[in-house]
């Protein structure tokens, strides 16, 4: 796997200064988050990958089912 190392961030980095790394994401199409020196995660920006070719409306309904399906017992709490 090559790697540019201006899209290799460290796990610490990504969590203190979140808005960076997606500002980095953006410029670079993707970046490599590193946790105990190896590469862990890979962030993506969705407009630019060719990989996930959405819609924005199919973009917004699969984050939406996410959030869905994470919160459900809130949202059902809520319901009542």
């Amino acid at each position: 796997m090559n790697i540019n190392t201006k899209q290799i961030v460290s796990i610490s980095e990504a969590n203190q200064n979140f808005s960076k790394i997606a500002r980095m994401a953006d410029k670079y199409g993707e970046l490599y988050i590193f946790k105990n020196n190896k590469p862990q995660y890979k962030l993506i920006d969705i407009d630019s990958d060719t990989t996930i070719e959405m819609s924005d409306d199919e973009k917004i309904d699969f984050v939406a089912a996410r959030i869905l399906n994470l919160y459900r017992p809130a949202f059902e709490e809520l319901a009542k």
